[in-house]
Protein backbone atom coordinates (compact mmCIF):
# COMPACT_ATOMS: atom_id res chain seq x y z
CA UNK A 1 0.00 0.00 0.00
CA UNK A 2 2.79 2.77 0.87
CA UNK A 3 3.65 2.52 -3.06
CA UNK A 4 0.65 3.73 -3.91
CA UNK A 5 0.69 7.48 -1.23
CA UNK A 6 2.53 10.51 -2.40
CA UNK A 7 6.08 10.79 -1.14
CA UNK A 8 4.58 13.65 1.24
CA UNK A 9 1.61 11.05 2.44
CA UNK A 10 4.50 8.56 3.38
CA UNK A 11 6.71 10.82 5.43
CA UNK A 12 3.76 11.76 7.45
CA UNK A 13 2.56 8.35 7.42
CA UNK A 14 6.17 7.72 9.00
CA UNK A 15 5.95 10.19 11.26
CA UNK A 16 2.47 9.52 12.55
CA UNK A 17 3.95 6.22 13.28
CA UNK A 18 6.66 7.65 15.13
CA UNK A 19 4.58 9.64 17.57
CA UNK A 20 2.44 6.14 18.07
CA UNK A 21 5.85 4.63 19.38
CA UNK A 22 6.74 7.63 21.33
CA UNK A 23 3.42 8.10 23.10
CA UNK A 24 3.55 4.15 23.92
CA UNK A 25 7.12 4.56 25.08
CA UNK A 26 6.02 7.10 27.69
CA UNK A 27 2.68 5.50 29.10
CA UNK A 28 5.51 2.23 29.08
CA UNK A 29 7.43 4.09 31.31
CA UNK A 30 4.15 5.77 33.54
CA UNK A 31 3.01 2.40 33.53
CA UNK A 32 6.45 0.27 34.51
CA UNK A 33 6.70 2.80 37.21
CA UNK A 34 3.27 2.32 39.06
CA UNK A 35 3.28 -1.42 38.61
CA UNK A 36 6.60 -1.31 39.89
CA UNK A 37 5.57 0.83 43.23
CA UNK A 38 2.33 -1.26 43.82
CA UNK A 39 4.26 -3.63 45.93
CA UNK A 40 4.51 -0.81 48.33
CA UNK A 41 1.35 -0.56 49.28
CA UNK A 42 1.52 -3.49 51.28
CA UNK A 43 3.79 -3.27 54.67
CA UNK A 44 7.12 -5.38 53.72
CA UNK A 45 7.26 -8.25 56.17
CA UNK A 46 10.03 -10.71 56.99
CA UNK A 47 10.28 -13.92 59.30
CA UNK A 48 10.97 -12.67 62.44
CA UNK A 49 7.92 -10.85 62.34
CA UNK A 50 6.33 -14.36 62.73
CA UNK A 51 8.51 -15.49 65.60
CA UNK A 52 8.32 -15.08 69.20
CA UNK A 53 8.51 -11.22 69.45
CA UNK A 54 9.83 -11.63 73.22
CA UNK A 55 12.38 -14.88 72.61
CA UNK A 56 13.67 -13.82 69.69
CA UNK A 57 15.69 -10.27 70.81
CA UNK A 58 16.72 -12.56 73.87
CA UNK A 59 18.16 -14.95 71.87
CA UNK A 60 20.02 -12.32 69.01
CA UNK A 61 21.20 -10.40 72.10
CA UNK A 62 22.51 -13.75 74.14
CA UNK A 63 24.39 -14.97 70.46
CA UNK A 64 25.73 -11.54 70.58
CA UNK A 65 27.09 -11.73 73.54
CA UNK A 66 28.34 -14.99 73.61
CA UNK A 67 30.27 -13.95 69.73
CA UNK A 68 31.81 -10.70 72.11
CA UNK A 69 33.21 -13.38 74.69
CA UNK A 70 33.83 -16.26 72.58
CA UNK A 71 36.32 -12.73 70.31
CA UNK A 72 37.35 -11.89 73.96
CA UNK A 73 38.77 -15.17 75.35
CA UNK A 74 40.04 -16.04 71.58
CA UNK A 75 42.48 -12.24 72.09
CA UNK A 76 43.06 -13.24 75.63
CA UNK A 77 44.06 -16.88 74.66
CA UNK A 78 46.38 -15.56 72.18
CA UNK A 79 48.14 -13.65 74.92
CA UNK A 80 48.32 -16.66 77.43
CA UNK A 81 49.81 -18.70 75.01
CA UNK A 82 52.39 -16.54 74.04
CA UNK A 83 53.58 -16.14 78.21
CA UNK A 84 52.69 -20.26 77.95
CA UNK A 85 55.61 -20.19 75.39
CA UNK A 86 58.19 -18.20 76.98
CA UNK A 87 57.90 -19.55 80.32
CA UNK A 88 58.50 -23.05 78.91
CA UNK A 89 61.25 -21.68 77.28
CA UNK A 90 62.40 -19.93 80.36
CA UNK A 91 62.44 -22.86 82.15
CA UNK A 92 63.68 -25.38 79.44
CA UNK A 93 66.96 -23.38 79.59
CA UNK A 94 67.42 -22.80 83.03
CA UNK A 95 66.81 -26.87 83.80
CA UNK A 96 69.84 -27.39 80.94
CA UNK A 97 72.01 -24.99 82.94
CA UNK A 98 71.19 -26.23 86.35
CA UNK A 99 72.11 -29.74 85.03
CA UNK A 100 75.18 -28.76 83.44
CA UNK A 101 76.08 -27.38 86.34
CA UNK A 102 75.53 -30.60 88.41
CA UNK A 103 77.33 -32.26 86.21
CA UNK A 104 80.15 -29.76 86.90
CA UNK A 105 79.40 -30.10 90.50
CA UNK A 106 79.49 -34.41 90.46
CA UNK A 107 83.25 -34.04 89.13
CA UNK A 108 84.67 -31.80 91.80
CA UNK A 109 82.44 -32.89 94.61
CA UNK A 110 82.90 -29.83 96.47
CA UNK A 111 80.37 -29.70 99.80
CA UNK A 112 80.65 -25.76 99.88
CA UNK A 113 78.14 -25.25 96.66
CA UNK A 114 75.31 -27.14 98.59
CA UNK A 115 74.20 -24.35 99.23
CA UNK A 116 73.93 -23.45 95.92
CA UNK A 117 72.20 -26.25 94.73
CA UNK A 118 69.22 -25.41 96.83
CA UNK A 119 69.27 -21.98 95.65
CA UNK A 120 69.53 -23.38 92.11
CA UNK A 121 66.90 -26.12 92.38
CA UNK A 122 64.48 -23.06 94.14
CA UNK A 123 64.77 -20.85 91.25
CA UNK A 124 63.84 -24.25 88.90
CA UNK A 125 60.68 -24.39 91.01
CA UNK A 126 60.15 -20.84 91.00
CA UNK A 127 60.12 -20.86 86.41
CA UNK A 128 58.03 -24.27 87.42
CA UNK A 129 55.46 -22.58 88.67
CA UNK A 130 55.13 -19.69 86.35
CA UNK A 131 54.67 -22.20 83.71
CA UNK A 132 51.79 -23.96 85.57
CA UNK A 133 50.48 -20.50 86.26
CA UNK A 134 50.78 -19.48 82.41
CA UNK A 135 49.28 -22.70 81.34
CA UNK A 136 46.57 -22.83 83.65
CA UNK A 137 45.70 -19.49 82.30
CA UNK A 138 45.50 -20.69 78.83
CA UNK A 139 43.02 -23.39 80.39
CA UNK A 140 41.34 -21.06 81.52
CA UNK A 141 40.66 -19.08 78.34
CA UNK A 142 39.82 -21.89 76.35
CA UNK A 143 37.08 -22.84 78.89
CA UNK A 144 35.51 -19.51 78.58
CA UNK A 145 35.98 -19.88 74.35
CA UNK A 146 34.67 -22.97 74.71
CA UNK A 147 31.60 -21.98 76.88
CA UNK A 148 30.96 -18.96 74.54
CA UNK A 149 30.95 -21.23 71.76
CA UNK A 150 28.66 -23.67 73.47
CA UNK A 151 26.37 -20.79 74.41
CA UNK A 152 25.98 -19.59 70.88
CA UNK A 153 24.96 -22.87 69.37
CA UNK A 154 22.51 -23.16 72.41
CA UNK A 155 21.05 -19.80 71.40
CA UNK A 156 21.24 -20.52 67.43
CA UNK A 157 19.76 -23.90 67.94
CA UNK A 158 16.77 -22.73 69.42
CA UNK A 159 16.40 -19.06 67.31
CA UNK A 160 16.36 -21.46 63.82
CA UNK A 161 13.51 -23.69 66.10
CA UNK A 162 11.63 -20.43 66.81
CA UNK A 163 12.61 -19.50 62.07
CA UNK A 164 11.51 -23.20 61.42
CA UNK A 165 8.27 -22.74 63.59
CA UNK A 166 7.38 -19.52 61.97
CA UNK A 167 8.48 -20.47 58.67
CA UNK A 168 4.95 -21.80 57.50
CA UNK A 169 3.31 -18.86 58.95
CA UNK A 170 5.52 -16.51 56.76
CA UNK A 171 5.14 -18.32 53.38
CA UNK A 172 1.49 -18.06 53.73
CA UNK A 173 1.52 -14.74 54.77
CA UNK A 174 3.95 -13.78 51.49
CA UNK A 175 2.07 -15.84 49.39
CA UNK A 176 -1.38 -14.08 50.12
CA UNK A 177 0.45 -10.86 49.65
CA UNK A 178 1.97 -11.89 46.82
CA UNK A 179 -1.44 -12.31 45.83
CA UNK A 180 -3.27 -9.03 47.08
CA UNK A 181 -0.45 -7.18 45.18
CA UNK A 182 -1.14 -9.36 41.66
CA UNK A 183 -4.70 -8.59 41.79
CA UNK A 184 -3.64 -4.51 42.36
CA UNK A 185 -1.88 -5.39 39.01
CA UNK A 186 -4.63 -7.19 37.38
CA UNK A 187 -6.80 -4.59 38.10
CA UNK A 188 -4.94 -2.04 36.64
CA UNK A 189 -3.66 -4.28 33.94
CA UNK A 190 -6.84 -5.75 32.94
CA UNK A 191 -9.20 -2.72 32.22
CA UNK A 192 -6.17 -1.11 30.37
CA UNK A 193 -6.30 -4.35 27.96
CA UNK A 194 -9.88 -4.40 28.03
CA UNK A 195 -10.18 -0.25 26.92
CA UNK A 196 -7.36 -1.07 23.69
CA UNK A 197 -9.69 -4.11 22.64
CA UNK A 198 -12.11 -1.04 22.65
CA UNK A 199 -10.13 1.34 20.76
CA UNK A 200 -8.59 -1.16 17.97
CA UNK A 201 -12.27 -1.92 17.58
CA UNK A 202 -13.96 0.98 17.46
CA UNK A 203 -11.13 4.04 16.15
CA UNK A 204 -7.88 1.97 15.03
CA UNK A 205 -8.63 4.13 11.79
CA UNK A 206 -10.01 7.15 13.04
CA UNK A 207 -7.62 10.25 12.49
CA UNK A 208 -6.32 9.59 16.13
CA UNK A 209 -5.14 6.48 15.28
CA UNK A 210 -1.58 7.47 16.70
CA UNK A 211 -2.48 7.90 19.67
CA UNK A 212 -5.08 4.69 19.51
CA UNK A 213 -2.40 2.42 18.83
CA UNK A 214 -0.13 4.10 21.29
CA UNK A 215 -2.09 3.21 24.10
CA UNK A 216 -2.67 -0.35 22.73
CA UNK A 217 0.99 -1.32 22.59
CA UNK A 218 1.01 0.48 25.90
CA UNK A 219 -1.62 -1.50 27.51
CA UNK A 220 -0.45 -5.22 25.78
CA UNK A 221 3.19 -4.36 27.41
CA UNK A 222 1.62 -3.77 31.07
CA UNK A 223 -0.52 -6.74 30.15
CA UNK A 224 1.98 -9.42 28.75
CA UNK A 225 5.25 -7.91 30.38
CA UNK A 226 4.25 -6.50 33.44
CA UNK A 227 1.66 -8.64 34.57
CA UNK A 228 2.73 -11.97 33.60
CA UNK A 229 5.76 -13.02 35.34
CA UNK A 230 3.95 -12.06 38.20
CA UNK A 231 1.16 -14.88 37.32
CA UNK A 232 0.47 -17.15 40.20
CA UNK A 233 1.93 -20.92 38.99
CA UNK A 234 0.46 -22.97 41.92
CA UNK A 235 2.76 -25.76 39.98
CA UNK A 236 2.11 -24.61 36.18
CA UNK A 237 -1.58 -24.97 36.21
CA UNK A 238 -3.13 -21.12 36.45
CA UNK A 239 -0.33 -20.31 33.70
CA UNK A 240 -1.21 -23.12 31.18
CA UNK A 241 -4.88 -22.44 32.16
CA UNK A 242 -4.92 -18.92 31.46
CA UNK A 243 -2.48 -19.22 28.08
CA UNK A 244 -5.75 -21.61 27.38
CA UNK A 245 -8.26 -18.95 27.86
CA UNK A 246 -6.19 -16.65 26.01
CA UNK A 247 -5.33 -18.82 23.12
CA UNK A 248 -9.48 -20.01 23.35
CA UNK A 249 -10.32 -16.06 23.27
CA UNK A 250 -7.88 -15.12 20.36
CA UNK A 251 -8.58 -18.10 18.08
CA UNK A 252 -12.74 -17.17 18.56
CA UNK A 253 -11.74 -14.07 17.41
CA UNK A 254 -9.91 -15.42 14.85
CA UNK A 255 -12.60 -17.71 13.73
CA UNK A 256 -14.55 -15.09 13.51
CA UNK A 257 -12.75 -12.47 11.98
CA UNK A 258 -12.57 -14.86 9.31
CA UNK A 259 -15.79 -16.19 8.90
CA UNK A 260 -17.06 -12.20 8.88
CA UNK A 261 -14.72 -11.71 6.13
CA UNK A 262 -15.49 -14.49 3.78
CA UNK A 263 -19.14 -13.12 4.58
CA UNK A 264 -18.61 -9.31 3.25
CA UNK A 265 -16.21 -10.89 0.27
CA UNK A 266 -19.17 -13.07 -1.07
CA UNK A 267 -21.20 -9.98 -0.55
CA UNK A 268 -19.08 -8.00 -2.39
CA UNK A 269 -18.41 -10.22 -5.17
CA UNK A 270 -22.43 -11.01 -5.72
CA UNK A 271 -22.26 -7.18 -6.33
CA UNK A 272 -22.30 -6.25 -10.07
CA UNK A 273 -18.55 -5.48 -11.16
CA UNK A 274 -18.52 -2.01 -11.35
CA UNK A 275 -20.27 -1.54 -8.28
CA UNK A 276 -17.47 -2.96 -6.90
CA UNK A 277 -15.16 -1.06 -9.07
CA UNK A 278 -17.17 2.17 -8.34
CA UNK A 279 -16.97 1.27 -4.37
CA UNK A 280 -13.37 -0.07 -3.91
CA UNK A 281 -10.53 1.84 -2.20
CA UNK A 282 -7.57 3.68 -4.36
CA UNK A 283 -5.33 3.14 -3.12
CA UNK A 284 -5.92 -0.73 -1.93
CA UNK A 285 -6.56 -1.10 -5.44
CA UNK A 286 -3.18 0.15 -6.67
CA UNK A 287 -1.44 -2.20 -3.67
CA UNK A 288 -2.93 -5.22 -4.78
CA UNK A 289 -2.59 -4.53 -8.21
CA UNK A 290 0.80 -3.66 -8.10
CA UNK A 291 0.89 -7.23 -5.97
CA UNK A 292 -0.51 -9.14 -8.70
CA UNK A 293 -3.99 -9.56 -6.79
CA UNK A 294 -7.29 -9.03 -7.20
CA UNK A 295 -8.52 -6.10 -5.42
CA UNK A 296 -11.63 -8.01 -5.16
CA UNK A 297 -11.30 -11.14 -4.29
CA UNK A 298 -7.99 -11.24 -3.07
CA UNK A 299 -6.81 -14.09 -5.68
CA UNK A 300 -3.32 -13.85 -7.57
CA UNK A 301 -3.73 -13.47 -10.83
CA UNK A 302 -1.40 -13.45 -14.07
CA UNK A 303 -1.14 -9.29 -14.62
CA UNK A 304 1.86 -9.05 -16.61
CA UNK A 305 1.04 -11.49 -19.36
CA UNK A 306 -0.24 -8.22 -21.56
CA UNK A 307 -3.60 -10.44 -22.19
CA UNK A 308 -5.45 -10.44 -18.62
CA UNK A 309 -8.10 -8.23 -18.61
CA UNK A 310 -10.86 -9.55 -16.05
CA UNK A 311 -10.30 -11.73 -12.83
CA UNK A 312 -10.48 -15.50 -14.07
CA UNK A 313 -12.60 -15.78 -10.09
CA UNK A 314 -15.14 -12.80 -10.05
CA UNK A 315 -15.07 -11.18 -13.56
CA UNK A 316 -13.51 -7.89 -11.80
CA UNK A 317 -12.45 -5.59 -14.87
CA UNK A 318 -8.56 -5.04 -13.68
CA UNK A 319 -7.63 -3.09 -17.46
CA UNK A 320 -9.42 -1.64 -20.06
CA UNK A 321 -8.79 1.01 -22.76
CA UNK A 322 -8.42 4.85 -22.59
CA UNK A 323 -11.73 6.91 -23.75
CA UNK A 324 -9.49 9.00 -25.26
CA UNK A 325 -6.14 7.26 -26.76
CA UNK A 326 -7.39 3.41 -26.49
CA UNK A 327 -4.34 2.32 -24.53
CA UNK A 328 -4.68 -0.51 -22.50
CA UNK A 329 -4.42 0.80 -18.87
CA UNK A 330 -4.89 -0.18 -15.34
CA UNK A 331 -8.64 -0.07 -14.93
CA UNK A 332 -8.90 1.80 -11.24
CA UNK A 333 -6.31 4.19 -12.43
CA UNK A 334 -7.82 7.93 -12.54
CA UNK A 335 -5.90 9.10 -15.15
CA UNK A 336 -4.44 7.45 -18.20
CA UNK A 337 -0.56 6.72 -18.02
CA UNK A 338 -0.52 7.70 -22.00
CA UNK A 339 -2.40 10.59 -22.64
CA UNK A 340 -3.49 12.22 -19.20
CA UNK A 341 -6.88 12.00 -19.85
CA UNK A 342 -9.37 11.14 -17.31
CA UNK A 343 -10.62 7.95 -16.82
CA UNK A 344 -14.03 9.07 -16.55
CA UNK A 345 -14.21 10.39 -20.43
CA UNK A 346 -16.86 8.68 -22.11
CA UNK A 347 -16.05 5.90 -24.94
CA UNK A 348 -17.96 7.36 -27.64
CA UNK A 349 -15.60 10.70 -27.31
CA UNK A 350 -13.24 8.26 -27.65
CA UNK A 351 -14.45 6.66 -30.81
CA UNK A 352 -15.54 10.20 -32.42
CA UNK A 353 -11.19 11.05 -31.77
CA UNK A 354 -10.28 7.90 -33.34
CA UNK A 355 -12.65 8.95 -36.25
CA UNK A 356 -11.28 12.37 -36.71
Amino acid sequence: MSKSLRLSEKWFHRGLWLVAFLFAWFLTGLGSTIVGDLPRVEQSQSLEDFMDPQRTPALKESIKSAQRVSEEAQAALEQAQLKLQAARADNRAARETFDNWLATRSVTQRSEQDQEVLQRTRELDGLRKLERDALASVEKQQQIALDAKQEEQRAQAELQTLRNAASDTFEQAQHAQELRVFGYRLALTLPLLAVAGWLFRKYRKSSSWPFVWGFIFFALFAFFVELVPYLPSYGGYVRYIVGIVLTVIGGRYAIQALQRYLERQKAAEAQPAQTRQREMDYDLAQARMGKNICPGCERTVDMKDGKTDFCPHCGLCLFDRCGHCSTRKNAFARYCFSCGASAKEPAQEAGTAATT
